[in-house]
């Protein structure tokens, strides 16, 4: 699951995504309103933890256009705003939960546990290439109807692929949703998950290639022809 933070004090975002990652979660941070819509347009984020008082305005004028742009997204409000009024005009705003400065790391954990057991929206069909299935809403592959098992690693670059079938996804948009880095470093580790997952998708006969473009990514497609 990722999450996107919006935060503009940096020990803050700092502590959140270091406890949110420890939790299994892979967080991004931005610092601003203006961050935010090219974020959402990038990943598909399970949950968005949102500051009010940004450096470019109130993070509740973000709410309505972050759910056009990602329909089911839970937004969870974390804020020194913690007066009656504030918490009414958050859930007014159609926040999911609103969370007031200081708070407790488990208790936020507790509360995206909370939010994604909720029901997101309308649920989004599944993207189908050759005989592989990717299910958007509970994060799950199969083939020929039959599950895919694969380790978290390889599930979260399929997904990823799978998200935009057909399309090429930057190396570094990847490493972002694999490891919450786009640091160099991880280039190798990504070439050898994105080996491992080529290799089971063969074994599986799934009827897609993975095709990496020299020099930008990995894309998804189905199986050409000998």
């Amino acid at each position: 699951m990722r999450i996107l933070i919006v935060e503009d004090q940096p020990d803050i975002s700092t502590l959140i995504a270091d406890r949110v990652r420890r939790a299994g979660y892979a967080p991004h941070c931005v610092q601003a309103l203006a961050d935010i819509p090219e974020a959402l347009g990038a990943c598909d984020y399970s949950v968005m933890l949102l500051d009010r008082r940004l450096p470019d305005g109130d993070g509740l004028s973000i709410v309505a256009a972050a759910k056009r742009i990602r329909p089911g997204i839970r937004i969870l409000v974390v804020t020194a705003a913690r007066s009656i009024e504030d918490r009414v005009d958050g859930l007014d705003a159609g926040v999911d939960d609103y969370l007031t400065k200081p708070f407790s790391t488990e208790e936020l954990l507790a509360r995206i546990r909370a939010s994604l057991r909720r029901p997101g929206g309308e649920p989004a069909p599944p993207v189908v290439v050759g005989r592989l299935s990717f299910d958007l809403n509970s994060e799950s592959a199969s083939v020929g109807g039959f599950p895919l098992v694969v380790p978290r690693r390889e599930l979260v670059l399929l997904g990823a692929l799978m998200r935009r079938a057909g399309r090429a996804v930057t190396f570094s948009a990847l490493l972002q949703e694999i490891y919450g880095s786009d640091e160099h470093k991880h280039i190798g580790a990504l070439k050898m998950v994105a080996m491992r997952l080529r290799h089971r998708l063969d074994e599986q006969d799934a009827g897609v290639e993975i095709h990496a473009p020299r020099g930008i990514g990995y894309l998804i497609r189905e199986a050409r022809g000998p």
